[in-house]
This record gives structure tokens, sequence and C-alpha cells, in this order.
């Protein structure tokens, strides 16, 4: 176990956690490589490290990592947010180190940016893909979630992780800011079942200065729905920086042309990380944004990070009878009306990856058991 040491001392500790992997890299003249595990597709001649601090160059192969975790925690799925996905089961959430952005607003920061901050500290715990599995089904999870950091950058380990949790009946997740390419998305595709993106916005100017592009999460949506995968999509709304009407409106138009069954969640800002100079998300900035998402024909548009303070906007609603089919309260279930994932009531199908509900009562909030690493 590693404590909280510095970033050059945490880079020479993670490289210890590193192995050789031809899986998403092309071999370039001169030992040189390039990495398409992200959008950066990072040139990177012998000995050099990739944007995101954790993928490396050595003697013309590249080092990914593999056998850690820097962040292990069980919780709802709804906490994702996966909202048309198993409602009420619970998900084991692991996460390594590094991020391809920099967001100043990141509620991850003590394991995305601990390679270039400080401030942020890591522990390590060394583990084998067998070992997080059995984790999983000893804190009773269905799921098992790559997230906590940029998991596209640590995709061979999450392959790994993800076939062992396959072949002991569970699903798979990635949550992701969307910066993904074609080669990592189909080398994902066989083994991730279901897939957030963080649309942090819809300005270019503003996802250049996180360290991405907007048109490579714009591709990354579609290529995702048109491989099949589940997809539901998040947009952090913070004020002064996109919250604007343009702005959301056309993103929700942008989605609403990928699929009308995307489900959409507008979330609350609140300070965090280097972003502290502002006012945190009102329910009427969410509703107003949930507006924009109903007028352009989403079906499935949702309010969260305030529980019980936005009209009802946590709730699942049957497309065709409008009547509630999977109630909420935060990341609560409340109740499932859904037969094989169709309305109770009128029967009209509801889009999403509903297996088996775990949940068809009332049941009491779950507090997010951490595991120590």
């Amino acid at each position: 176990m590693i404590d909280s040491i510095s970033p050059n001392t945490l880079q020479s500790a993670v490289e210890q956690y590193q192995s050789p992997s031809g899986d998403l890299s092309q071999a370039l003249p001169e030992r040189a490589l390039r990495c398409v595990a992200c959008g950066h597709r990072c040139y990177l001649p012998d000995g050099k490290v990739g944007v995101c601090k954790i993928r490396t160059n050595r003697d013309g192969r590249l080092y990914v990592p593999r056998g850690y975790v820097a962040a292990l925690q069980c919780d709802p799925v709804e906490k994702k947010p996966f909202f048309h996905v198993k409602p009420g089961a619970q998900a084991l959430s692991f996460g390594m180190l590094g991020c391809d952005y920099h967001c100043g607003y990141c509620q991850n920061w003590l394991t995305s940016q601990a390679l270039r901050d400080p401030a942020a500290g890591a522990r390590l715990r060394a583990c084998t893909a067998a070992e997080l599995v059995e984790i999983a089904i000893e804190q009773g999870a269905e799921i098992i979630a790559s997230t906590y950091n940029e998991p596209l950058i640590t995709s061979e380990w999450a392959v790994e992780v993800f076939r062992t949790a396959k072949q002991r009946g569970l699903s798979t997740a990635y949550v992701s800011n969307g910066n993904a390419t074609p080669e990592v998305l189909d080398y994902l595709r066989p083994w991730v079942d279901f897939y957030k993106v963080d649309l942090k916005g819809f300005d270019d100017r503003h996802y250049r200065k996180l360290g991405g592009k907007l048109e490579t999460v714009k591709d990354t949506i579609r290529r995702l729905f048109d491989l099949g995968y589940w997809v539901e999509v998040v947009t952090l709304v913070v004020p002064g920086l996109n919250d604007s009407a343009p702005e959301l409106g056309s993103l929700a138009e942008f989605l609403a042309g990928v699929s009308i069954d995307i489900p959409w969640h507008v979330t609350a800002f609140h300070p965090d990380y280097k972003m502290i100079d502002r006012q945190r998300t009102t329910a009427a900035t969410l509703l107003q944004a949930v507006d924009y998402g109903r007028s352009v024909g989403l079906r499935y548009v949702y309010a969260g990070n305030l529980p019980g303070a936005v009209s009802g906007n946590e709730n699942t609603c049957c497309p065709g009878c409008g009547g509630v089919v999977v109630e909420r309260r935060g990341f609560r279930i409340l109740a499932v009306h859904l037969q094989d994932g169709r309305c109770d009531t009128c029967g009209v199908a509801v889009a999403g990856r509903w297996g088996r509900s775990p949940v068809s009562s009332p049941q009491q909030l779950r507090r997010p058991r951490r595991v120590a690493i």
C-alpha cells in the first residue's frame, strides 16, 4: 500500500503497476508509437509519457496501467448515474489514476489529477481482476464500473476485469468523458454493457480549455449508439459556464438527433476543486434545462443532485401514457412499475436495459460502502 505522496514520487510508483500491451497502440518508425486509447492520439517517441500521465513508450512498446485500484466503492447504479439500467442494483465502482482532461471543477480530482496536482495525493491497492470481481460479488453488486478517473486511458485493465466479471454473471459499465477513438470503442464493445458520457457543454472553446474537443465527444456519442451500447449522457450545469439557453438548447437538439431515447441527466454543480468562485446550480436552472430537452423531443430528461427539489423530474415516465414507471428520490428507488421493460399500465416499451429489477417495493437508501484501499 502507498500512502498519499507527491506527483513525482507517485509517477514512479505507478510505473510499478504497468505492463506492455499492443492492443491500443500503433507502431511507428524509430521505436515511436501512436496511442489510440483516447482522442488525443498521443505521438510517443521512445521514453515519452502520454497526456494522461500513465501510458508510456519504453523501448518501442506501450506500457499501460494494470493490477491496482486507487478508489473502490459499492453504491447504487443510480449514482453513476444510470437511470435505465437495473433499478436499485448495486454497482462496484473502481478507479485508477490519471485523466486526459484537466477540468477545474472535477469532483474526482483526488484520483484523476493526482499525477498533476500535489494537493491530491493518492493511495493505491494492488489487486488482480479476479480479486476485484470477488469483492463485487461479496458486496452483492450486479454491476462493476470503471470510473473515478478516465476509464478510456485504462481500458486494457478494464477489459481484463470485465472479462472475468462477465464469466461470473456481472454486467459492466464505463463512466467516461467521452474523449474516445473508434479503435477503443471497437475494442471495448464485447466487454462494456453500459456507457455514461459526460457531455460538458456545447462550446468547443470551453472543451479546449478542459483539454478536449467537442466534436470528438459528439462523435463518441454517435458511435456508441450505432455500436449498440446502452448510453446515458450527463451534463453538469455550471453557472456562468455552460448554463445559457442557446448552449443547453443546442446540446439537447444534438442528443435528440442521435436518439430521442438517450436519457439526458442535467445535474447541479457545487463548488469544488479549483472552481469555488461561483454559486451552486439552482433547481430553477435545472428545470429550465429539462424543458429544453423535452421541447426537442427527448423522452427521458432528469434533473439531478437536488433530491426532492426538482418537481418529480427524478422519475422515469412512460412515453405512452405518461405514468411513472420508476419512482426515485435522489439515488433511492421508491417503486418500479415495469414488467419486462414495459409499462405496467399501458404496456408500452420503455427504453433501457432493465433486466431483473431487484426493487419492486419502497427501498431504504443504502449508504455507499467504501472498500478500504
